[in-house]
């Protein structure tokens, strides 16, 4: 669900537990255009058959990278800035791969503002995200987000 704020609400949300995006199934095709858009066409990635025969997975999973990047869709469907002219991806703080995504699985992420300061023109958002695999004992990925919104 989203959360939905004006600009001048922004530093309240420190603190704030955003709740978990939509469910994502991580598919091949999916896997193989990142391969193709990265040129990283590792066989534990895009060869499904070799991955099944070899992996210690039993099958074909996501680059890290990938799930890290899902991050962006995910963080538009948990938080919505009205009155906001600019958004941009800071950067990253701390990620970690923890558990690899196979392709077929679905995802979702969590995210935590963790610290909200004042920068010229705006504000940056410092956030704490977990992506976590369905039926998982462990996160996917867990990353600080650096996102700022200036008015």
């Amino acid at each position: 669900m989203t959360t939905t704020v004006p600009y001048s609400d922004v530093p309240a949300l420190e603190g704030r537990d955003l709740g978990w995006s939509d469910w994502l199934e991580v598919t091949q095709d999916r896997v193989n255009l990142f391969a193709d858009a990265v040129d990283d066409q590792q066989w534990i990635h895009v060869d499904p058959e070799r991955a099944r025969a070899e992996s210690p997975f039993g099958g074909p999973i996501a680059h890290g990278f990938l799930s890290l990047s899902l991050t962006t869709k995910f963080w538009t469907e948990l938080l919505e800035v009205d009155g906001v002219t600019t958004k941009l991806n800071y950067g990253l703080d701390k990620v970690r791969f923890i558990s690899p995504v196979q392709v077929g699985t679905l995802v979702r992420m969590n995210a935590v503002i963790a610290e909200v300061a004042e920068i010229r023109g705006g504000y940056q958002l410092t956030v704490d995200q977990t992506i976590e695999i369905e039926g998982g004992t462990k996160p996917a990925v867990a990353a600080r987000g650096l996102y700022r919104f200036y008015a």
